[in-house]
């Protein structure tokens, strides 16, 4: 049996290759967009793929099982287990093998089980994987969204991100029961998850890429809690607002992903990007956040290409309409940003300007800005004259805050731009990153006399400043 695991940093997921080495078969369990890795990897290992399938529909991604079983002339393998109100609405069109608890899938000498272990969705399965030629008890199980390390898969996702409403608690204790009988199997059995640290789809991942259901069981807190109530309390107590963008791809995911890739966009000429900007239309700067603060075309925002730009990309930039990009890379650097965003499905990239060309746009009219950073010291100085905005988590807000602060997430601050009063602001996160994106928005919106905090609440904590606690969002 060959297992092979990719990683995906950005969206801090994790999809896999299995393989039967006598028949050179595959089966790929949870796949990304991106299907040339898969078929890379078989090619290297003399494979054919002959299954592809995925423990449930995902949230924050769009599912590649489709494409790639189409591509590949794999047999697609769904899960038929989520009741009338949630299960996948294409499997019929697309041919798909329909999984139910119990059922198997061969890969030449390799048995994968698909148990049903509700509660992160109603359709979720676990893939329990035997190498038959060596043993007659499971190696290990691709747990997708059901167990992490550290973690369990977080049961809110279908009210908070996909509308329905009073279903988190149901779901929580669907999830209590799964994991009390998953808790049954043999305690060597290895754990393969679909995601690190870093997701959104629970609140304390760990980044080991993977456990045993053993050393879960001792350390994982989902694992050792024996109470219902108490269960269900704590997984529904502390999580994250999921990103905007989730229910889209829930949507998607379930009633049928995109099938044709964007293709790649022009580069822009000065009078055209200025055109858009004019326009008002979705221009997004991608470079550090730090080099948008040095300098950027008013009117456009900065989504830092880093381990969070798909996070707030899909939380921020539109579906519905066309984007364009500031890039300060290289072209394949920039290539590079456009395959990211289509993996969360925003495919409609139109072009790119190069941000080495960032002073030619004056010459079209458009006016450049810097964005003001102060340390903590200099917002003890001016604080009494400004509005303290914190754009974290929820929270993150009622664990410390800095005093009078107005908490709004950064994942609404545009629909709520409103609640701000006039004047001056200084906006903060916990180290400066989702700031420094919110800064922009502000500026975008209209507002002057925006600060962005360097160093966030940690540095002002760090400095022994004051701060209140347990205090709710305001």
């Amino acid at each position: 049996m060959l297992l092979q695991r990719f990683f995906d940093e950005k969206l801090a997921q994790a999809s896999y290759l299995l393989a039967c080495q006598r028949a050179r078969v595959a089966i790929v369990v949870d796949p990304n967009r991106n299907l040339e890795q898969y078929s890379a990897a078989a090619r290297q290992e003399h494979l054919r793929i002959t299954h592809v399938t995925e423990t449930h529909i995902h949230a924050d991604f769009v599912s590649g099982a489709r494409d790639l079983a189409k591509h590949t002339g794999a047999q697609l393998c769904l899960s038929d287990a989520g009741g009338p109100n949630w299960r996948y609405a294409y499997g019929t069109d697309a041919r798909a093998e329909l999984l139910t608890d119990g059922s198997r899938i061969m890969v030449g000498d390799v048995t994968i089980e698909a148990v049903h272990t509700p509660g992160h969705t109603p359709e979720h399965m676990t893939f329990i994987v035997t190498d038959t030629p060596g043993a007659n008890s499971p190696i290990g199980a691709l747990t997708g969204d059901f167990i992490f390390v550290g973690d369990v898969g977080r049961p809110d996702l279908l009210e908070r991100a996909a509308g329905l409403a009073g279903t988190m608690e149901d779901a929580a204790r669907q999830l209590f029961r799964s994991v009390r009988s998953f808790s049954q199997y043999p305690d060597y059995m290895q754990l393969w998850p679909g995601h690190g640290a870093g997701s959104a789809c629970g609140k304390a991942l760990g980044a080991m890429p993977q456990s045993t259901l053993g050393y879960e069981k001792r350390f994982n807190w989902a694992l050792l809690e024996p109470d219902e109530d108490e269960f269900v309390r704590q997984v529904l107590s502390g999580q994250p607002e999921p990103p905007a963008y989730f229910a889209a791809m829930k949507r998607m995911n379930r009633d049928g992903p995109v099938a044709a890739l964007p293709a790649t966009p022009d580069t822009m000429a000065p009078a055209e990007i200025a055109a858009r900007i004019r326009g008002g239309d979705t221009v997004v700067d991608i470079r550090p956040a730090s080099d948008f603060a040095a300098t950027h075309a008013r009117g456009t925002i900065n989504v830092p290409r880093n381990k969070s730009f798909l996070t707030w990309a899909g939380s921020l930039l539109p579906y519905d309409r066309d984007i364009y990009l500031i890039a300060g890379g290289s072209k394949h650097e920039t290539s590079a940003a456009v395959g990211e965003l289509s993996l969360i499905g925003l495919d409609r990239v139109r072009g790119i300007f190069e941000a080495s060309r960032l002073g030619e746009l004056e010459l079209e009219g458009i006016d450049m800005n810097s964005t003001m950073q102060v340390c903590p010291a200099e917002l003890a100085a001016r604080r009494d004259h400004a509005t303290i905005l914190d754009v974290r988590a929820r929270s993150e807000f009622e664990e410390g805050h800095l005093p009078d602060a107005v908490n709004i997430p950064l994942g609404e601050l545009e629909a709520r731009m409103a609640d701000l009063p006039p004047g001056k602001i200084i906006v903060h996160c916990q180290g400066g990153g989702r700031s420094a994106i919110a800064a922009s928005l502000l500026e975008r919106s209209g507002r002057d006399g925006v600060a962005n905090l360097t160093g966030g609440y940690a540095d002002w904590a760090h400095e022994g400043r004051p701060v209140e606690r347990s205090n709710p969002a305001r």
